[in-house]
């Protein structure tokens, strides 16, 4: 019994000392646009209006950012609005930053989710085929692994659009509308995301198949593919889990340059507008929801691990 309780502490402590965590890096991320704000070379109110010639402009936005207030005051005012979901006004486009992500993140999230299904799905159905087995199929898929993880998206976004909108008119060239022009898009971004993970995935398969349990299991009367498919597979994914937050990262990252290139509405194209046109509310609104969607991610990690591997529930 002593046992059963000792571990359910270590189970909420370690829940608080995440949250703990978690708000860390929130702060953090709060902090540094509050810090980077101020950093910017200039008045502060004249850069948000930017070129506007709306009258009283500037003194507007001096009085809703507290910009002639001590720093501190400014500071208070600025976490209390961010951690009340609002991130301001754009002087840009004359709309409330909310609304302005609002419309923006559901086409990135629609790509990103389709991304991230193909790389993964791809990942799994390659180290699978390949961990362990026909040497010239791995070889193949090697070969094109190293070759989607070098090429830069916008140059394998740009073939492919030639390719298969200019040459063979089969999908879209630009825009959201509908199912065919996702899939271009979705397959430029996951292709990266694929070459690594199924790096991973074959490697960590291949050396669980080298345990004694993998000749234990063979010599049961379980099959090369269920052996490979249901025990290597779920040690394979240990390593690639713990790669979660930097997919996410560059799913996100990667869609700002793959949504210029085919043209597509999303938050990546509204980060590349605010930022050229110094649109400053903007930018540090998705800095900070970026900052939440890793927080969110490391903590979907962790407890995954105890799902995949029941091994880690006591030290995940």
């Amino acid at each position: 019994m002593s046992d059963h309780v000792a571990a359910r502490n270590s189970q909420r402590t370690l829940i608080l000392q995440r949250l703990a965590g978690s708000v860390a890096v929130l702060w953090a991320a709060v902090t540094v646009t509050f810090i980077a704000l101020h950093l910017i070379p200039g008045d502060i109110a004249a850069i948000m209006a930017g070129q506007s010639s709306y009258e009283g402009l500037e003194a507007a936005i001096r009085k809703e950012w507290n910009l002639d207030q001590p720093w501190y005051v400014q500071y208070l005012h600025y976490v209390a609005r961010v951690f009340s979901g609002d991130f301001g006004r754009s002087y840009v486009k004359r709309e409330d930053v909310s609304v302005i992500i609002g419309q923006a993140i559901g086409p990135t999230v629609q790509l990103a989710l389709a991304a991230g299904l193909l790389a993964v799905v791809g990942a799994i159905v390659v180290a699978v085929l390949t961990s362990g087995r026909n040497r010239a199929l791995r070889s193949f898929f090697v070969g094109f692994e190293l070759l989607v993880n070098s090429v830069p998206v916008f140059w394998s976004g740009l073939v492919l659009l030639i390719a298969f909108s200019v040459q063979i008119p089969i999908f879209p060239i630009s825009g959201a509308d509908g199912f065919l022009s996702l899939v271009l898009p979705a397959i430029v971004l996951a292709l990266p995301t694929f070459g690594l993970l199924s790096q991973v995935l074959r490697d960590a398969m291949e050396r669980a198949l080298e345990q004694p349990f993998a000749l234990t299991a063979l010599s049961r009367g379980i099959g090369p593919l269920r052996l490979r498919t249901h025990h290597a597979l779920r040690h394979g994914l240990v390593p690639a889990v713990t790669l979660a937050g930097w997919l996410i990262g560059h799913l996100l990252g990667g869609a700002v340059i793959t949504e210029t290139v085919f043209s597509r509405p999303g938050l990546g194209t509204t980060t590349l507008q605010a930022v050229l046109g110094k649109d400053v509310p903007v930018v540090f609104a998705v800095v900070l929801i970026v900052a939440l969607v890793y927080v969110v991610t490391s903590a979907l990690v962790d407890i995954s691990y105890s799902v995949i591997d029941p091994r880690t529930k006591g030290s995940t």
